[in-house]
């Protein structure tokens, strides 16, 4: 007797194989047949040959912190989605230290977030138990993060490391990873990530060998320092001696349009001297972060307290002014080649603030009368440094290339936003993939389209015995209709919950039904499957 039947559907494996007309039997937790299932269940669910795939797999969000808040996954598992990946970008909420615990919180909150609540956590084992412990309804894995371990060992200092400074991080490091991390992100963009010397990080990366972890990373430029910056990650990569994967692979900048073409060849250049590299992609042509990365990099070496205070110097202003006015060779200064126009404010931190929500930082400084680099100063003083910015700087043609990429999985890159207009990939990403990129575009085949949101993520993040239809594997599993799958989030109305998607299981549990979430908390803390023998 099995538990529950998926009966008369397009069974999509999730290993690029083509669909097959079949049913899904599931027991326990596991699949117990794929294919003519003649046995008897509790329960049975005529699917009427909408697609029956393995539960999509987020690989690369900032729900660190909303998971805790939020445990009910409502925005992803209505995209289908049955775990997720956090702690990217070197961006996450543990190690916290005790005397630091501004730094860390000011430095996550635009990304991850703001808790109205005390973090009881100070490792990140701690923050793992935690996660484990809230019982959320879809699975969650976590990277340790350079930002978190740089900044409890040594802040937002702008120096190398000192020999037990590295020590130290690199112990944080192997804490994390034999509690079940799946490896180090780093965010080269972000201070204090951008103050580190590729050699530091290779050292760093000298850990994650011994656990069989992932190096991913957001490189240090996406614009005119593309190519540099991935050259860079590669060679860190090979001389630590670990897999690489790139975070959101773009091309930002009108300039710098079309050189995704030349960053990918250097993926597969690598991938023939045989680094293991991969890469994932969001399919939007418009980004999102915080507003503070737009600044010179030095701005941000006391952190936003002591960029708050750099605001209020007139001379400091005068030269952000003036860096902001023109292309620089050691940053990407995007604003230079895309225009203030293309920066739009989607969460403020103060209720004041939020009537700008959805307006560009060149229509806001027209309205005050004010130079775009002296309103966005002012902005960020008003607001204590705490503003999310949707960023359009992609070309269409070069998203189309990556996620079409043989090498690239899809992943949202999604913020936690409580207030505001949030990037539409928060509630989109995936229905899209499927409405704009297999259906409308036939850029990807249906099958091509599932392996990258199923199987793909889960080899490619240790994430265990899920991702594949066959039998002993988790039920995490999505039902939707190839059809009517539609993303309804749009930049004017991104909180809208797309459509097409019907039935999803986690564990085996239907947690979501006819499109409505039952409420069940069957997710899970995934620990890395490699740290079990170490």
């Amino acid at each position: 007797m099995l538990d529950l039947i998926l009966r008369n559907g397009r069974v999509i494996d999730g290993s690029g194989n083509p669909w097959f007309l079949g049913d899904v039997g599931i027991k326990d937790g596991r699949i117990a047949a794929a294919g003519r299932v003649d046995l008897e269940a509790r329960s049975v669910i005529d699917v009427h040959r909408q697609v029956i795939a393995p539960g999509f797999i987020d690989g690369h969000c900032h729900s660190d912190l909303m998971l805790l808040d939020h445990p009910h996954s409502e925005i992803k598992l209505s995209q289908g989605v049955t775990a997720e990946v956090v702690g990217n970008c070197g961006l996450a909420p543990a190690p916290l230290v005790p005397e630091r615990a501004e730094l860390l919180q000011s430095y996550v909150q635009p990304v991850l977030g703001r808790t109205d609540w005390a973090w009881p956590w100070e490792t990140l084992p701690g923050y793992m138990d935690t996660l484990a412990r809230c019982g959320p309804s879809s699975h969650v894995a976590t990277y340790a993060a350079h930002g978190a371990l740089r900044i409890a060992v040594m802040g937002f200092d702008n120096r190398p490391a000192a020999p037990h400074e590295l020590e130290r991080m690199k112990q944080l490091l192997a804490e994390g990873m034999q509690a079940g991390a799946i490896g180090l992100s780093i965010g080269l963009l972000y201070a204090p990530g951008s103050y580190t010397s590729k050699e530091e990080l290779a050292e760093l990366c000298s850990v994650l060998p011994r656990y069989g972890g992932l190096f991913s990373t957001h490189i240090r430029g996406e614009g005119s320092s593309l190519l540099p910056s991935v050259r860079e990650v590669i060679w860190i990569a090979e001389k630590a001696g670990v897999p690489l994967h790139i975070s959101h692979l773009k091309a930002a900048g009108r300039r710098s349009w079309g050189q995704v073409l030349e960053a990918v060849e250097e993926i597969e250049n690598a991938r023939a001297r045989g680094l293991d590299v991969t890469c994932d992609v969001y399919p939007y042509a418009a980004g999102s972060t915080t507003l503070t990365t737009v600044l010179p990099p030095w701005v941000l070496e006391r952190g936003i307290e002591g960029a708050l205070e750099t605001f209020r110097d007139p001379a400091m202003r005068k030269r952000i002014r003036e860096e902001l006015a023109e292309e620089q060779e050691d940053w990407d200064n995007l604003v230079c080649s895309t225009g203030w126009d293309s920066v739009v404010i989607s969460a403020m931190h103060t209720e004041a603030g939020r009537a700008l929500e959805g307006r560009s930082i060149a229509d806001i400084a027209a309205a005050r009368g004010l130079p775009p680099a002296d309103a966005m100063m002012d902005l960020l003083l008003e607001e204590e440094g705490r503003i999310s910015i949707v960023y359009f700087h992609m070309s269409d043609d070069d998203v189309r290339e990556v996620v079409r990429y043989d090498k690239s999985l899809i992943a949202s890159d999604s913020l936690t936003c409580e207030t505001g207009k949030p990037h539409p990939r928060l509630y989109g990403t995936f229905p899209r993939l499927f409405a704009k990129y297999v259906r409308e575009e036939r850029a990807l085949s249906l099958e091509q389209a599932v392996r990258k949101v199923t199987s793909f993520p889960v080899q490619r993040f240790k994430l265990g015995k899920r991702g594949l239809l066959v039998p002993g594997y988790a039920a995490d599993i999505t039902v939707f209709d190839p059809e009517t799958i539609q993303d309804r989030a749009t930049y004017q109305d991104p909180r809208q919950f797309p459509a097409g998607i019907s039935h999803v299981l986690v564990g085996g549990s239907p947690t979501l039904q006819d499109g409505a979430h039952t409420r069940a908390r069957a997710g899970s803390l995934i620990r890395a499957v490699s740290c079990c023998s170490h």
